[in-house]
């Protein structure tokens, strides 16, 4: 069951500890977009954002997206951070991480996004170090409450097993 035990956990991704992942010889960092990066509701990046991608990047780090939306929504999200952006992801599915992994190294490659049930899931079926964030808010479309569902099956029962809990952070 810990195919859905993150590596790190943090409350957003202004606070992962971007130097230790570089020391940790990390270099390709892979960001969830939707409640991750901005909220389902929104549709562009903020300075915030602009500024930690700037600062990322300055440290050695090359940014992508890899999300399970589509192109349209990411579009402009990709002009504005400068980043190459992997749309349509089908997360947790194998197949488009395979693809990808295919022009990087595995071992240099983080994951980072909000949801168990495919970001954590979808990075640990392919041996890849992962990062699990809160969501940055609550209004979600239906698909994704689905997930978080059976999300909230697999949190009680790491709480109950001690393995991790949600609110309790760790790197």
């Amino acid at each position: 069951m810990n195919i859905f035990k993150p590596d790190m956990y943090v409350n957003d991704i202004y606070n992962i500890n971007y130097k230790r992942l570089f020391s940790m010889n990390k270099k390709y960092l892979f960001f969830d977009l939707d409640n991750t990066i901005i909220s389902y509701i929104d549709s562009d990046v903020n300075d915030n954002i602009m500024n930690l991608f700037n600062d990322l990047k300055k440290m050695g780090f090359e940014c992508f997206i890899f999300s399970n939306s589509n192109n349209k929504r990411l579009y402009k999200i990709k002009e504005k951070l400068n980043v190459e952006v992997f749309c349509n992801s089908m997360k947790p599915l194998k197949k488009n991480y395979m693809k990808v992994l295919k022009k990087y190294d595995k071992d240099k490659c983080v994951f980072i996004g909000d949801q168990l049930m495919t970001d954590v899931l979808g990075a640990k079926r392919n041996s890849l170090y992962v990062i699990l964030v809160d969501r940055i808010n609550d209004k979600e479309p239906i698909y994704t409450k689905f997930w978080r569902f059976f999300e909230n099956f697999v949190l009680k029962k790491y709480e109950k097993d001690n393995v991790f809990k949600k609110g309790k952070y760790y790197e």
